[in-house]
């Protein structure tokens, strides 16, 4: 689906400024991150702002995040040789580029085993980023998408079963990418350890096969690719109840050094 290049993207809206018709232009672009869309405190969920800078590449993308993505503040957006890339100020921010698509991610886990993962998630208490607003446990339903992917057992991961609230869907009735895009973030850091070690986002590819509709029950996993110092490489996807793939992501993360 082709997609306009120019204009203030606040979330999900639109407001449209005339087409660029030369990417290699660097006319800016100003994009802007509400404050509910928060990871950790005073910045946004890595994956959230990462379906944002995605909404401007057609197609399977790649986000690498460079710095924390600010909050009720512009962005400015400039196209690049390979895609964009995001300013806050003077510091880049993050860059989006075209990405392949991705290999099949492991067969899903059971709706049973994902509510087994749910129970296996750390209590509220040991969370670094509780108000986050994927995996928060302080966010309430409808503000927040309260993701709590915990070790399932039979699953070599973790998972947990999401019904997206009306709210995070479009006029269509179906969830926005950049919704999707947020599911898929936080599974990951909590496959490669997030509980024990704070970690952020740094990069992530995402391939998105469907929209679901609000209301349907859906199951989020991840599981660990590689451990490499303070680097962690993870996977996620989002299925159907029934094991159809609508979503995956392949993501590395940085451990938090500690103080």
């Amino acid at each position: 689906m082709d997609r306009p290049r120019s204009g203030l993207y606040r979330g999900a809206e639109l407001v449209l400024a005339p087409l660029r018709k030369d990417l290699s232009l660097t006319h800016p672009e100003t994009i802007e991150i509400a404050a509910r869309y928060n990871g950790p405190p005073g910045s946004a969920n890595g994956g959230y702002a990462a379906g944002v800078f995605a909404a401007l590449i057609d197609g399977p993308a790649e986000v690498n995040l460079r710095a924390p993505p600010p909050l009720d503040k512009p962005i400015r957006v400039v196209s690049a040789a390979q895609g964009f890339e995001f300013f806050d100020g003077d510091t880049l921010v993050a860059t989006s580029a075209p990405s392949g698509l991705l290999p099949p991610p492991p067969d899903a886990p059971t709706p049973d085993q994902a509510l087994n993962g749910r129970s296996h998630f750390p209590p509220e208490e040991a969370h670094a980023f509780p108000s986050c607003f994927v995996c928060g446990p302080h966010r309430k339903v409808g503000d927040g998408l309260r993701l709590f992917t915990g070790p399932a057992d039979g699953f070599d991961g973790v998972a947990d079963v999401w019904v997206p609230a009306p709210e995070f869907a479009g006029d269509d009735g179906r969830v926005r990418p950049e919704i999707l895009w947020a599911a898929l973030d936080c599974p990951g850091a909590f496959a490669v350890g997030f509980g024990d070690n704070p970690m952020v986002l740094a990069r992530i590819a995402g391939n998105l096969h469907a929209l679901p509709a609000a209301g349907d029950r859906l199951v989020v996993a991840g599981w660990h690719h590689f451990h490499d110092g303070r680097k962690h490489g993870a996977g996620t996807a989002i299925y159907t109840g029934d094991g159809q793939l609508i979503a995956q992501s392949e993501q590395l993360w940085i451990e938090l050094k500690k103080a």
